[in-house]
């Protein structure tokens, strides 16, 4: 599927939710759909989720 065609049908979703659940539901259609975004690259390996939880140096 490309790229154009993801966006096509996130933005119908969203427009969706919007129009028959009102704000709160696109809100939580988007946040939802942000947190769908980051588990499947994270899943696809094209995010390193090391990069965010190392420990950072104490001194």
């Amino acid at each position: 599927m490309s790229t154009a065609t993801v966006g096509l049908l996130a933005g119908m979703a969203l427009g969706f939710a919007g129009y028959f659940g009102g704000f709160w539901a696109f809100l939580l259609v988007a946040a939802l759909g942000a947190v769908g975004l980051v588990a499947g690259r994270i899943l696809q390996g094209d995010v390193d989720v090391s990069d965010f939880v190392r420990p950072r140096d104490r001194r």
